[in-house]
């Protein structure tokens, strides 16, 4: 989650200016625990907020179009989730670097988590 100060302070991942506030996060996290921790996530769920929380308003920070819902805050369903992912993407990667330059004498693991589904097949052929 967010923190709802960064929201409130240049609107969260539709600002660039999270991406160093992320990296200097994950900074922190990595100088306090790395010790103790050896599998990373940087980023859950990669789609969850750009779809949900930018073009349909279903989760925080419940931006979408008023014509997808009108009980969203503001926002702009056709290019905000667009930007939001290509932020997180951006705020990932910057955090991979910072660990692969600095922390890798750490010898973790370092990734998002991407949500999958399972399918079985109805037969054989």
């Amino acid at each position: 989650d967010l923190p709802q100060t960064l929201q409130d302070e240049y609107e969260g991942f539709l600002n660039r200016q999270v991406i160093e506030d992320f990296r200097d996060f994950a900074d922190l996290c990595f100088k306090e625990f790395g010790g103790k921790v050896k599998n990373w996530l940087t980023i859950n769920q990669l789609y969850s907020v750009p779809t949900r929380g930018y073009s349909t308003g279903a989760d925080a920070p419940g931006r979408c179009s008023p014509k997808v819902d009108a009980r969203c805050y503001g926002g702009n369903s056709s290019t905000e989730p667009y930007i939001v992912a290509h932020n997180q993407l951006l705020a990932h990667a910057a955090v991979v670097n910072l660990y692969r330059t600095k922390y890798r004498f750490q010898r973790g693991r370092i990734g998002p988590v991407m949500i999958t589904r399972w399918f079985l097949p109805f037969d054989e052929t």
